[in-house]
Parts: C-alpha cells; sequence; structure tokens
C-alpha cells in the first residue's frame, strides 16, 4: 500500500465524512433538543438533491440548483413541521417513528412520480471538474471542495450554537422548554426554525453528493442509517459531537472497504478473504457503534446542557 493510496482513502473518508455531518448535524438538533425522531430526514436530503437536478438542467448554472435545493428543501421542512411534526410533539417515539416512516414512503412515491424511475444526473461544476494537488497526490477539485464546504457548516454550526443569542435559546429549550416559552420565547417558531435549518443542511448534502452519486428514489434510506450511527456515536443532541463521529465513521468505513479485504488475504486465502473482506468491512461501523455503546451509551462526545 502505497502513500498516495493512503492519502487519497483518508480524503475519501473526510470527504465521506463531512456529506454525513452535514445531515447529522440537522437531525441531531431535532432528535436531541426537540426530541423528535425524523426517519423523514433522509427523504429531504433526496429532495434537495431532486431540486438541484432539475433546477441545474434548466439553468446549467450549479449556483442557481445550491439556491433551488435549499430553498426547496426549507419550504417543504417548514410544511413538514407546520402540518404534520408540531402535532406530534410530545408523543412516544414509537409515533414519531411510524408517521415519519409513512411520510419517507409518501416522498418515495411522489418523487417516483414527478421525476419518474429512471436516475438523474447533476454533472460537476465545470470550475471544480479538474484536480489539486496535495501531497503530491492529485485529489479531484470537487470532492476537495465538499471537503471544505463540510468544514465551514461546522464551524458556522458551532459559532451559531455557542456564540449567538439564538444559539443560547436553542439550548435552554432543549434543557425546558416551559421555562423559556414563559420568558417570552415563542418555542413554536424556534422549533420551526430548527426543522428548517435541519431540511437546509439535508439538502445541502444532497445536492454536494449529487454529481458523485446517482440521483434517485430511495437514496435517502442508506445514508439515513449511517447517520443514526453517527449521532450514536457522537452523542445525541451535540452538534459537535455529529462532527467528529462523523468524519470518525467517514474514515473508518472508507479505510475499511478499501484495505481490510487486502489485509484479509495476507491472513487467509484468497477466496475466504474476498468473501469475508467486503462483509466485515461493512460491518466495522456498527461493530464500533457497539463499542460506544458497551462503553459510553452517552456517547463520545455529548451535548453539555449548560
Amino acid at each position: 500500500m502505497s502513500f498516495s493510496l493512503i492519502l487519497s482513502q483518508l480524503l475519501n473518508g473526510l470527504q465521506f465524512g463531512v456529506l454525513l455531518f452535514l445531515l447529522a448535524a440537522g437531525l441531531t438538533l431535532v432528535f436531541g433538543i426537540m426530541s423528535f425522531v425524523n426517519l423523514a430526514h433522509g427523504s429531504l436530503y433526496m429532495l434537495g438533491a431532486y431540486f438541484a437536478a432539475t433546477a441545474y438542467n434548466h439553468t446549467e448554472s450549479f449556483t442557481f440548483a445550491v439556491t433551488a435545493a435549499l430553498a426547496g428543501c426549507i419550504v417543504v421542512g417548514m410544511l413538514l413541521e407546520r402540518v404534520a411534526v408540531s402535532r406530534l410533539y410530545g408523543r412516544d417515539h414509537l409515533d414519531h417513528v411510524l408517521a415519519t416512516f409513512g411520510m419517507m414512503m409518501f416522498f418515495n412515491e411522489a418523487s417516483r412520480m414527478v421525476w419518474g424511475p429512471q436516475p438523474y444526473f447533476l454533472p460537476v461544476p465545470e470550475m471544480l471538474s479538474g484536480t489539486v494537488d496535495l501531497l503530491g497526490i492529485s485529489y479531484p477539485a470537487y470532492r476537495f471542495a465538499i471537503i471544505v464546504v463540510g468544514l465551514a457548516v461546522a464551524v458556522g454550526a458551532h459559532l451559531l450554537m455557542h456564540k449567538t443569542r439564538l444559539g443560547m435559546l436553542i439550548r435552554a429549550g432543549s434543557v425546558n422548554p416551559q421555562m423559556v416559552g414563559a420568558l417570552g420565547v415563542n418555542i413554536k417558531l424556534l422549533n420551526a426554525f430548527l426543522f428548517g435549518l435541519g431540511a437546509a443542511l439535508a439538502g445541502l448534502a444532497g445536492v454536494m453528493a449529487g454529481p458523485i452519486l446517482s440521483v434517485q428514489v430511495g437514496m435517502g434510506e442508506p445514508v439515513l442509517i449511517t447517520t443514526l450511527v453517527v449521532i450514536v456515536i457522537g452523542g445525541i443532541g451535540s452538534v459537535s459531537g455529529a462532527f467528529y463521529a462523523a468524519l470518525i465513521v467517514g474514515i473508518v468505513d472508507t479505510m475499511g472497504r478499501a484495505f481490510l479485504p487486502t489485509l484479509l488475504r495476507d491472513m487467509m486465502s484468497r477466496e475466504a478473504a474476498n468473501a469475508a473482506g467486503p462483509a466485515l468491512a461493512s460491518m466495522l461501523i456498527y461493530i464500533l457503534m457497539a463499542v460506544v455503546l458497551a462503553l459510553r451509551p452517552q456517547g463520545l462526545f455529548p451535548a453539555r446542557r449548560t
């Protein structure tokens, strides 16, 4: 294994990790602060990709595609919160799961009706179609841009939560919403803002993933499962925990899939390694989650309720 190969896969892991963070940040806010289990979050990721692909096909502007994805997901998220989600606050988590699972199926069928069953393709913007030189290797400029955008969002989320009055209200509302409401803060509006923010981040993840994945119905479900793993490892309700855990999961998953089958070939026959390697690689993040739950059930970086 050469240094360039290891570095390339490490960067791929970082790129996957920041995409997971864009999804996990919104979901962990809704889950940890509003105590709402939102299985439809992956559908917002899918809709963001569809909105972006549709906008690009009509304008051939990637900037407009990003704008359309963010605006469309915010509108859908706010409507969803207003019409359905707000009626489920305070209900049992099982009710949340059943309701949002139904929403997920609805969005899948609605997307199939609007865009058809065939995959859509969102091209890489021309200005990011080349490569960048990093420590002696050439890495796709678009994938590097995803890393930069994800890190920028992480910094912005940290500043929002810890350096602004709105972040103070969000953190206070997660601890004692009745007291915050008694002080004159509109808790319903605050919850709607959080849900819309989470939807926007999911839509941004969808549009960033569009050029490297095919945009298709049901694309949100597999990544939603991985996102839930990130939230459990990082700590429910912790944005910083979601960031660190997303990077850990992204790197572990990518490096495991890239190198574990090769390492196993040195310890067993090629046939057995080829059979066991991919299966074990796909299990690594779940093994990691099980270890974290056993040793630190609150997560590696739990939210500080202060």
